[in-house]
């Protein structure tokens, strides 16, 4: 008998969109900036029209293949994308002038990559963004079988193919990947927001976020109508994101769903930083790997450890209902032996299906509307 139901949130209750085009603006920001690589200095503004907003993305994100492409590989965060895409430009950018500063570059990557040494090599490049090339990222991680977070870890396997340096600097646990996901946090939560998300001011002052331009997957009411009827039942409703508590609890309130979800079952990418820091030998802990879904199947009331160390597959694994539109939504689920509903309201709609019956997900939703056929 089912008695719990967790949510992903991005692409089941609420649109990615936004999220995608923060990841895009990061990436750029953080190439051409002057804060950062400084590659086209009066090229950046921290306030983009949405004509130029989308043109970024398209030109980033190789018009949303590399996108699909991670997810496909299992990567949910928002927060490893950005950090993925920038240092594989890195590696590209460091290949263009390998011949003539090899040393520099061997000092870069035997330390941690920071900012200051992010400025550094944008005046080895010079203000020049011609040599910058997205699309080869699919191809550079095609070549290897890496899924998850080991694809951060591949990062360094393709500096030493590229670059011919041996180095470990590349992977979750860097001062590069934080200074992603504090960028992308910026942006997404804008100056208003950020102080009390990051603990700082935003470097660039002028971003306004987009927390307050969310978009629903369908209409609030008639999810509302859902969460109603799921919880009328005595199912207990749950939250599994990777988004931040704010950009989380802030939507949802505003859209007046917040109220179905039980709040210790409302596990957010906040929880899991918190957990990495407290246990950095576990990290990663972000989805695909299972720890979200545990703490929520437990409960934030349940310590951190205990839900890493928590024995899977779930005993009573049929009483637990994951609802989400990736891959790594499916991969943390398979993991704990519970039960897996894939909705089609992702970054590639309808055309995720067959993705889904070849891995053989328990159910396949239009959208989440559709949780109450099961139930």
């Amino acid at each position: 008998m089912l008695k719990m139901i967790l949510f992903d949130v991005d692409g089941v209750l609420l649109s990615e969109e936004r999220y995608f085009d923060a990841s895009a603006l990061t990436v750029w920001e953080l190439l051409i900036s002057p804060n950062y690589l400084g590659l086209n200095k009066e090229g950046f503004s921290p306030s983009p029209k949405e004509q130029e907003i989308r043109r970024l993305r398209e030109t980033v994100f190789a018009q949303d293949e590399v996108l699909d492409f991670m997810k496909t590989r299992g990567i949910n965060a928002n927060w490893d994308m950005v950090y993925l895409s920038f240092a594989h430009q890195l590696i590209r950018l460091m290949e263009g002038i390998k011949d003539t500063h090899q040393e520099e570059i061997e000092s870069l990557l035997s330390q941690e990559i920071e900012r200051e040494s992010i400025q550094k090599l944008g005046k080895l490049l010079g203000n020049n963004t011609s040599s910058l090339d997205y699309v080869s990222f699919i191809a550079d991680f095609k070549v290897s079988r890496a899924e998850k977070q080991e694809l951060l870890l591949y990062l360094n396997d393709l500096a030493e193919l590229r670059l011919g340096v041996k180095t470990t600097v590349f992977g979750r646990n860097s001062k590069l990947w934080e200074l992603c996901q504090e960028t992308f946090q910026e942006w997404y939560l804008g100056d208003d927001l950020v102080a009390q998300d990051i603990g700082r001011e935003t470097y660039q002052k002028g971003k306004k976020g987009f927390l307050s331009d969310e978009i629903p997957i369908v209409p609030p009411k008639e999810m509302a109508e859902t969460l109603a009827i799921l919880k009328d039942k005595g199912i207990i409703l749950g939250i599994g994101t990777g988004r931040p508590s704010i950009e989380t609890l802030v939507p949802l309130e505003e859209m007046g769903l917040l109220q179905y979800f039980d709040p210790d079952r409302i596990v957010t990418a906040s929880h899991v930083l918190t957990a990495e820091q407290e246990y950095p030998d576990h990290a990663p802990l972000a989805k695909p790997q299972p720890f979200t879904y545990v703490k929520g199947w437990l409960s934030l009331a349940v310590a951190n450890q205990e839900c890493m160390e928590y024995a899977l597959p779930l005993i009573n694994g049929e009483e637990l209902l994951i609802v989400g539109d990736s891959i790594a939504d499916y991969m943390a689920a398979k993991s704990m032996g519970c039960r897996f509903a894939a909705t089609l309201t992702g970054l590639t709609g309808q055309e995720a299906r067959e993705k889904f019956i070849q891995l053989k997900a328990d159910y396949i939703l239009n959208d989440m509307r559709e949780v109450r056929s099961i139930v």
